[in-house]
């Protein structure tokens, strides 16, 4: 044990909205039962890089008795977080493919489903799968699409779709992917839907951070979708 500087996290103040645990490179925070939490203190270089993100205030830093940071067990820890994430061959059904495109709908008819790409959720798709190559691509929360009716055909249509939850991934998971996905396809924009709580903001952080990290530029546009469906920003054009 040492004396040094170590991040706190104050309980009563974090919402859990998950900024913090995606700006710490070293995946020393975690949000677990609805909090941030240090997961372990030899992997906080108590820098403070997660302060400026939360919008609590509910970080700050402290000095105190604690275990040296260890760099090479940050290292391990992280090896072992990115081993975690499934391959895009672990089962058959998790293969990239594309979807034909769907027929008009005439009057009267049910919608037609939009989807044009599987697998839709972000830890299983295929940075290298060919419909990214070039595409105009949809960033869904989870929940977004049973909030709001019409997904498919004011946000999915025309769009490659992949879908997280930044409150119950791993978002250092999610960067390291869609930093792959960025640098290696030379995408058109960025459809962002997401929900108004507060965690679900972070989708947004995540996406930017991708994007710092591929060194792109790529035009990104947000919509935020109520509980009830109605859109509080942004717009269905």
């Amino acid at each position: 044990m040492v004396r040094r500087k170590i991040i706190r996290v104050d309980e009563a103040k974090c919402t859990g909205c998950g900024e913090c645990a995606i700006t710490c490179a070293e995946g020393a925070i975690e949000i677990i039962d609805g909090k941030a939490k240090v997961i372990n203190e030899v992997y906080c270089d108590g820098l403070g890089a997660c302060i400026g993100e939360c919008p609590e205030g509910a970080l700050t830093i402290e000095e105190r008795e604690a275990p040296e940071f260890d760099e090479h067990k940050v290292k391990e820890h992280l090896s072992k977080k990115a081993e975690k994430e499934p391959h895009m061959m672990a089962c058959p059904g998790s293969g990239p493919r594309r979807i034909l495109a769907p027929k008009a709908v005439k009057e009267g008819e049910k919608p037609t489903p939009q989807l044009s790409n599987w697998p839709v959720q972000l830890r299983l798709a295929h940075a290298q799968a060919p419909y990214f190559k070039r595409a105009r691509l949809l960033i869904a929360a989870d929940c977004s699409a049973f909030a709001y009716a019409a997904m498919h055909s004011d946000f999915i249509k025309g769009r490659v779709t992949v879908i997280a939850c930044p409150k119950l991934d791993d978002n250092q998971e999610q960067i390291a992917k869609l930093t792959d996905i960025f640098s290696m396809n030379d995408i058109q924009d960025i459809k962002l839907v997401r929900m108004e709580v507060p965690c679900c903001g972070g989708l947004k952080l995540v996406v930017k951070k991708a994007m710092e990290r591929a060194k792109k530029r790529i035009p990104l546009e947000e919509v935020v979708v109520a509980a009830d469906g109605s859109i509080i920003e942004g717009s269905v054009a």
